[in-house]
C-alpha cells in the first residue's frame, strides 16, 4: 500500500500533505504531523510502524521559521503566538475534514500522531476542534493554550509520551496538559522515559501497544 501514495498541490485542500490508503476504506486515519523543521513524509514510516493498516494523512505545516516548517508561529521558545494558533487550529481542523470528504474515509476514526510542534498544534485541536479527533498519540507535548471553556473529551483516549530530561518541555507543562485533558475528560495515558526531545524507540513501542489496546475493534 505505501507505494500508493498522493502529493496534491497546496491549492487542492490547503496543504502539502501525503496521503497513503489504508487496509481497506474504514480504516483507522492517523493524522500525522511533524515537528519544527520537519515534512509531509518525515512521520509516514512512523504511522506505518504504529498502526500497519491504518491510513495515513500527513500534512506540512504552512508557517516558516528560519525556513523549517511549523505548524503555527511562535514568539519565542515555548511561547506561542495564540492568535495564529487558534487560526492554524481551526485551518488544519478545516483540512481534515475536507480530506475526509476528497478520500471518503470515516471522520469519526482519525488520531492525531504529533511530534514537538506537531503534537501541539494535535493537543490544541482536542480543546478547540474536539469533533475532527477520535483521539491523539502526542510526542512531547506542552499545554498549547488553555480555552476559555473545556470540551467534552469523555471517550476520548490520548497517549502522552514524555521526556524527564527534556531541556525544551519542563515535566509541570507535561502534567498540567496531562490534567487539562483529564479534566475535560479524556482518558489519559501518560509515559515518562529518560530521555530528552528527541523521539525515542521506548515511546514508540509505548504508543504501538497503547493504539492497539485503547482502539482494538
Amino acid at each position: 500500500m505505501d507505494s500508493i501514495s498522493s502529493h496534491q498541490p497546496i491549492d487542492s485542500l490547503g496543504f502539502v500533505y501525503r496521503f497513503l490508503p489504508g487496509a481497506q476504506a474504514s480504516a483507522t486515519v492517523l493524522l500525522l504531523l511533524h515537528g519544527t523543521g520537519g515534512n509531509e513524509s518525515d512521520l509516514l514510516d512512523l504511522g506505518r510502524s504504529l498502526l500497519p493498516d491504518a491510513i495515513l494523512l500527513s500534512p506540512r505545516g504552512k508557517i516558516l521559521e528560519n525556513g523549517m516548517p511549523r505548524f503555527f508561529r511562535r514568539l519565542a521558545e515555548g511561547v506561542f503566538d495564540e492568535e495564529d494558533l487558534i487560526r492554524r487550529t481551526h485551518e488544519l481542523a478545516d483540512f481534515v475534514r475536507a480530506a475526509a470528504k476528497q478520500y471518503q474515509f470515516e471522520g469519526n476514526r482519525v488520531i492525531a500522531v504529533g511530534y514537538s510542534n506537531g503534537a501541539n498544534i494535535a493537543a490544541s485541536m482536542m480543546l478547540l476542534r474536539p469533533e475532527i479527533l477520535n483521539g491523539a498519540v502526542l510526542f512531547h507535548a506542552m499545554v498549547p493554550l488553555v480555552p476559555e471553556k473545556l470540551p467534552n473529551l469523555s471517550e476520548r483516549p490520548v497517549f502522552l509520551a514524555a521526556g524527564h530530561h527534556d531541556p525544551i518541555i519542563l515535566p509541570e507543562n507535561t502534567e498540567r496538559l496531562a490534567a487539562m485533558l483529564k479534566e475535560a475528560g479524556a482518558s489519559v495515558s501518560l509515559k515518562w522515559s529518560e530521555g530528552g526531545h528527541q523521539l525515542n524507540v521506548e515511546e514508540v513501542d509505548e504508543a504501538k501497544h497503547w493504539l492497539v489496546n485503547a482502539f482494538a475493534r
